[in-house]
């Protein structure tokens, strides 16, 4: 399988995901619904065309040929058929390349053309309305909107409405980026976030030429899709928010972190007890959403030094009498104890740092914590 023309649109996890789905699927529907797995998750129409050469499994079953190797040497002398070649598409995910805006031509090249940077907010609002386009001519948004048919004539619902009981700002549909002020545009992007659900399967309409129509949603392929693409938007865009990808705060605009930080973040959400993951959680979610306060970022501190509190012991044996100083912080600055004689004139950066300090450490309590179950 060459691999070479294949450009992936979706983030590999969702395509490999989605993929074993439809791999587990049965009935006379199974090649219309990878069709359209492939027609979503690749840019052009390679790969559909690539999947259709190969022969179903009833063509193997009624050729006599199909298990005999020739000088033809192709799929179906060999043996193989739709279910063997996107099983092996599949597996090959991490080999996948996504695909990208077209490298510059030449008059962005010797400088008499447009220069694809330097983008505006209000480009960037355009952008996201081509994006919501894009996933509403998918039915990403039939399930929540509606779809209309030349066989039936039942009232829809009134997307515009649908958003404001959400959002509280009236006509946002149709989308008209022109008129968007900052917190309308982020509004958007959280509520239609909540919206979308990917239609698993479609059916072509020919009547009228009504078109597609779509079915079996799920809400939470769609809403990874959703965030990645989003999130590619906004990075590209320079701006310094993003969808959450977990947490408390998932599917929320949330101050970007670098590399590092969000793997930590990963981390002391996945491995925490239950009961101390809804505290991290928690603590996050205050610390990082876009309009946090001071107040904000010390009760997410205040949080996180709890849970140290009561991992002090284990902390002890580990420290011995050095354990002391991760407490001194919280109890002699203006954190937890809010005391006449506690440190307050600092900077607000100084919060920041201590967040992710003590958020490092409910990681370091967590792995000792599992190193020792594991002894």
């Amino acid at each position: 399988m060459d691999l070479g023309d294949y450009e992936l649109r979706w983030p590999a996890a969702l395509f490999v995901s989605e993929g074993d789905r439809v791999l587990r699927a049965t009935g006379p529907s199974w090649e219309d619904r990878a069709k359209w797995f492939l027609t979503e998750a690749f840019a052009g129409t390679t790969a559909v065309t690539d999947f259709e050469e190969v022969p179903r499994h009833r063509d193997l079953a009624d050729d006599p040929w199909a298990t005999t190797a020739s000088r033809w040497g192709s799929a179906q002398l060999t043996g193989r058929d739709q279910r063997d070649w996107l099983e092996e598409l599949i597996k090959r995910a991490s080999e996948l390349r996504y695909a990208a805006a077209p490298r510059p031509y030449w008059p962005q090249r010797n400088g008499s053309g447009l220069v694809p940077d330097g983008r505006t907010a209000r480009d960037t609002r355009q952008d996201f309305a081509r994006l919501i386009s894009e996933f509403a001519d998918n039915g990403y948004l039939a399930e929540v909107f509606g779809e209309h048919c030349v066989d039936r004539h039942d009232d829809l619902p009134d997307a515009s409405k649908v958003i404001e009981v959400r959002l509280g700002i009236a006509d946002l549909w149709p989308l008209a980026p022109e008129t968007w002020d900052e917190n309308t545009f982020y509004g958007l992007i959280e509520v239609l976030h909540d919206l979308v659900s990917r239609p698993r399967t479609r059916q072509s309409h020919s009547f009228n030429d009504c078109g597609w129509h779509h079915f079996e949603f799920h809400s939470g392929s769609a809403r990874v899709l959703y965030r990645w693409k989003v999130n590619q938007l906004l990075r590209e865009a320079g701006i310094e928010y993003e969808l959450a990808t977990e947490g408390e705060d998932l599917g929320r605009l949330v101050a970007v972190t670098d590399d590092a930080r969000s793997e930590l973040v990963h981390q002391a959400l996945s491995d925490s007890a239950p009961l101390i993951t809804t505290r991290v959680r928690h603590a996050i979610a205050l610390f990082r959403e876009r309009d946090t306060t001071v107040e904000s970022k010390r009760s997410a501190i205040v949080t996180l030094a709890g849970i140290l509190e009561e991992r002090r012991a284990l902390l002890k044996d580990h420290l011995g009498k050095d354990e002391g100083a991760l407490f001194e912080i919280a109890n002699r600055y203006d954190l937890r104890h809010r005391k006449a004689d506690q440190l307050g004139d600092y900077d607000e950066v100084f919060l920041d740092w201590i967040f992710w300090w003590y958020l490092g450490t409910v990681e370091l309590t967590n792995r000792l914590i599992a190193s020792r179950a594991a002894s």
